[in-house]
């Protein structure tokens, strides 16, 4: 059995499964609670679980970021909001030089198991300084487990597995997925150490995470009307990154494309590549390709906004350029 849900209500009953199962659990950040969350994915827990579970902080990254980490030290099981990764920013400090090293620089005496949600990612005409896909960031730090769910059922399962993790996790939420709707099966997945197929293929691999896997899926219909069947992966997992299901996929199709909503200059798709060049690299018919975000600050206008960042004709063009001139399936590739 399954149910249409929208990827806000999935995370929404997350967050309230969590807090209703362990009391330990506590959601914290900027508006989370009067206000319902700055995308209404919080509205209504306030009323549900009252303040002390649900507690509105000041304009603190810095500040409340460390209370989610000595909150964690301490026993609890606290689910820190950043409004969007920008501001993440400015607790850095915390989420790199603490959190994820406290395990390390205790000798393995104290862990910290926190995990901090925010929304990242462009195409909402926010403009330069709320446009960021900043995940690769956290997702170079060891120590740090960072998740992108794409899909209704990862926006469900993955916060419960993330919550029991005794390491702090952040998870990743495009900003453009809360209003997308999806079927959400009863056992739905709380994996968060795999990648996914998300479309079987026999002809390229395109590898890509987040608010990029719906356009990955579209590229993919529209590449099979001209005979190429693109096989659609999602990361999910940002680190660690899943190599083996990357490799396994390249050695089906011997082709592959990464899209990733990210500056192309050391982004994740470049390790993507870097790992399959070093693991797949005889596997491979065509070098392989990305496809990310434009190397300048995300414009505001519409039309440059939606330039600057993948979309389904660059996808598919990349594609296509990995067969150059040649003929596939009979039609032009």
């Amino acid at each position: 059995m399954s149910r249409t849900i929208t990827y806000r209500e999935a995370l929404r009953e997350a967050l309230q499964e969590a807090l209703r199962d362990d009391p330990r659990v506590f959601l914290m950040g900027e508006d989370v609670g009067r206000y319902g969350g700055t995308y209404a994915v919080s509205k209504g827990l306030l009323e549900e679980f009252g303040p002390e579970r649900v507690r509105d902080t000041p304009l603190a990254e810095l500040g409340f970021v460390g209370a989610g980490v000595g909150a964690a030290m301490g026993g609890m099981r606290p689910i820190v909001e950043i409004m969007t990764v920008n501001f993440s920013l400015l607790a850095l400090d915390q989420l790199v030089n603490t959190a994820a090293a406290m395990r390390h620089m205790s000798g393995g005496q104290f862990s910290v198991p926190l995990v901090v949600r925010m929304a990242t990612g462009a195409g909402r005409q926010v403009a330069a300084q709320h446009s960021h896909s900043l995940e690769n960031w956290f997702a170079h730090v060891p120590g740090l487990t960072v998740l992108a769910p794409a899909t209704v059922d990862d926006a469900r399962g993955m916060l419960g597995a993330a919550l029991a993790d005794p390491d702090p996790v952040i998870i990743v939420e495009h900003a453009q997925l809360y209003n997308a709707s999806g079927e959400l099966p009863d056992a739905f997945s709380r994996d968060i150490r795999a990648a996914r197929v998300r479309r079987p293929g026999r002809d390229v691999s395109l590898i890509t995470y987040g608010g990029c896997l719906p356009k990955a899926l579209e590229a993919a219909q529209a590449l099979a009307a001209s005979g190429i069947e693109a096989e659609v992966i999602d990361l999910r997992v940002l680190r660690p990154l899943d190599t083996a299901t990357l490799v396994a996929s390249v050695r089906r199709t011997h082709r592959a494309v990464v899209v990733d909503e990210g500056w192309r200059s050391g982004s994740l798709a470049a390790e993507v590549v870097a790992r399959l060049m070093e693991q797949a690299f005889y596997d491979l018919d065509a070098p392989v390709a990305r496809v990310c975000a434009e190397e300048v600050p995300i414009p505001y206008a519409r039309h440059m906004e939606e330039a600057a960042l993948p979309q389904v004709p660059k996808i598919v063009a990349a594609v296509r350029a990995l067969w150059g001139s040649r003929t596939f399936g009979g039609a032009r590739p």
